[in-house]
């Protein structure tokens, strides 16, 4: 018997647990069994003709609020090509209201409730028999103009008896995908607008297993696992030795974890200061910080425990912190939701989400929707409109603001730029990003696309107009940012550099009507190994293209490398030499002494 599992990932990056973790379940030596992964850029013609030349006798589809637009009319599709196919959905989006899934397509044969691994086995058994799959516990079936529900959805008691998804085969096919892992189900929290909490308590893997995969992780040179577990460390016990197990490994994995900050304690924040830079990545969903709202959704955020821990993992620079916010929460006002923004952006996350609330099918607060007077999308992803807190122009307004703060803030390629600006806005982060929004829009650059330069450029324009004092001194922020990115893409040929060609290449300068005032003094520097080893211990000359790959030195009026280290408002206009150092995939900053690299200008630098 042949049989396929299928879904549509929302990027081709992702790869999917699910699938893989149902193959697993499903093996058996009567049966061929294969994996199809999609995403939603792909055209349903497209999916259905790979699909037909695979001739399943099962099809297995994994739903979610993202593909199942897509999906349901697939199904219809693929019943008339493949009429003897029997087509079964599962995941979240169907499991909580499977009726609908089946009144909506005639196609569908059943579907799958709750955790799939176990009913998806009986059901092949049964379909391999040529049995009633109404035999089976945990499905909804058509039965003529009737649903039946077979039992109660599936859960798993101990997560050890499901087998390890993943093979040497399967990560070949993964290659530069990213992988998601699991360690445990359930949540213990009952936030009312998700489902994870339904699930009761937490169950968790064995630490023994659970290591020995992540060996086979590394040993296969994984970029990044993400767990899905809801809440990493919701159990100290399972999560702390795991975290210690994968700080002593030699590799260059990342681990992604969803986080509850205030669930850490002093030993567990204490032991990541001294775990390798690179190695966790924490998502952490605040999501508001108004209490009447937290109160309406039964979400408990210990703010001050929040932001003691969060700033100090931020402090340590080691781990890539990306906080959650949510747009639309019952009776957050556009005044609260400035608040939370403003109080989540002082924690200074690497990556600030700005979400807006998906009504899910199963949820509390989709049965709350009428109380708060919820205008919400009839279909998939259900994302809020409007409700008596909020109003569609305000979130409409929100939407525009996510759009540029992800192109300027969550690039990552302007941090000190911001920190200024935010400065001139009267430290209101929310209403500089306001004002830009408004902007963008008057200028209709919402239609078009960006690039860091292009962005820069935007900005740099919307200073000019709004606050041209702060232009001058923007230049020089950005071309400190730019030099700091380790990403490179070149440099931002509209500021107001020292130099475009490096080295000694004095009459290239020249005749391009380019004079670097610093050209002699940087030449001068390069040319005594002595006095760059002060600064460069392993330095090494090689040649001038070479020196420019790795090193630049730029002489700001302001003393912005400095500045950048402390807490005061604005740096000292005081002209300061700095070489950046590029190694590994950092930079390093090193502020270069006048008696080092200039002494014969000690009256400018």
């Amino acid at each position: 018997m042949k049989v396929v599992l299928s879904t549509l990932n929302a990027k081709y990056i992702h790869s999917s647990l699910a699938l893989y973790s149902l193959a697993k379940a499903g093996e058996k030596e009567s049966r061929k069994l294969a994996v199809r992964e999609y995403s939603i850029n792909n055209s349903l013609l497209e999916i259905l003709s790979d699909l037909f030349g695979e001739q399943p006798a099962v099809l297995g589809l994994a739903c979610y609020i993202w593909n199942i637009e897509m999906i349901l009319p697939l199904t219809a599709m693929i019943k008339k090509v493949l009429p003897d196919t029997v087509i079964v959905l599962g995941g979240p989006e169907v499991s909580a209201d499977p009726a609908a899934a089946l009144q909506r397509q005639p196609g569908v044969d059943c579907v799958v409730l709750g955790e799939g691994e176990d009913i998806w086995r009986n059901l092949l058994d049964v379909l391999e028999a040529g049995a009633d799959i109404a035999a089976v516990k945990g499905l909804a079936v058509r039965r003529g103009q009737e649903i039946l529900i077979t039992g109660e959805p599936g859960r798993i008691q101990r997560l050890d008896s499901l087998e390890f998804p993943y093979s040497d085969e399967v990560m070949s096919a993964l290659k530069d995908k990213i992988i998601y892992y699991e360690s445990s189900r359930g949540c213990p929290f009952s936030c009312r607008y998700c489902l994870s909490g339904a699930a009761g308590t937490v169950r968790c893997r064995s630490l023994e297993p659970v290591c020995r995969e992540m060996q086979f992780f590394i040993r296969h040179q994984v970029k990044q696992v993400k767990f899905v577990d809801r809440t990493f460390n919701a159990v100290k016990s399972h999560y702390f030795p795991l975290m210690r197990f994968l700080a002593k490994q030699d590799c260059d994995t990342n681990f992604h974890f969803e986080m509850a900050a205030d669930l850490l304690d002093d030993e567990v924040v204490e032991f990541l200061a001294a775990a390798p830079a690179g190695r966790f990545q924490f998502e952490i969903g605040i999501q508001s910080t108004a209490l009447d709202t937290l109160q309406a959704i039964q979400r408990h955020n210990h703010w001050e425990r929040i932001v003691r821990n969060v700033d100090k993992i931020r402090a340590y620079d080691t781990i890539h912190l990306h906080l959650d916010l949510i747009v639309g929460l019952p009776r957050e006002t556009w005044a609260d939701f400035e608040r939370s923004f403003n109080d989540v952006y002082w924690l200074r996350p690497h990556m600030l989400q700005i979400g807006f609330l998906k009504l899910l099918k199963g949820s509390g607060i989709r049965q709350d929707a009428p109380e708060y007077q919820y205008a919400f999308m009839s279909e998939a992803p259900y994302e809020v409109l409007a409700s008596d807190a909020m109003t569609y122009g305000e979130i409409r307004r929100l939407k525009q603001l996510e759009e540029v703060f992800n192109q300027v803030y969550n690039s990552g390629h302007l941090t000190q730029t911001l920190r200024y600006l935010v400065s001139l806005w009267g430290n209101n982060p929310f209403r500089l990003f306001l004002d830009l929004t408004e902007y963008w829009e008057r200028q209709r650059l919402f239609l078009a696309a960006h690039n860091a330069k292009k962005i820069c450029r935007h900005l740099l324009d919307y200073i000019a107009a709004s606050r041209p004092e702060a232009v001058a001194l923007l230049q020089e922020l950005m071309k400190f940012d730019a030099l700091l990115d380790p990403r490179g893409g070149g440099r931002l040929e509209f500021l107001p550099w020292n130099e475009r060609f490096g080295g000694n290449e004095r009459e290239e300068g020249l005749k391009n009507g380019i004079q670097d005032p610093w050209l002699e003094e940087k030449n001068l520097f390069w040319r005594n190994p002595d006095i760059v080893k002060k600064y460069i211990p392993d330095f090494v000359f090689s040649s001038w293209r070479d020196l420019r790959k790795k090193y630049h030195i730029e002489v700001f009026p302001w003393n912005i490398p400095q500045w950048a280290k402390s807490s005061s408002a604005a740096p000292e206009e005081k002209a300061t030499a700095a070489l950046f150092e590029q190694s590994a995939g950092t930079v390093r900053v090193h502020l270069l002494a006048t008696a080092d690299f200039a002494p014969g200008k000690k009256e400018q630098l």
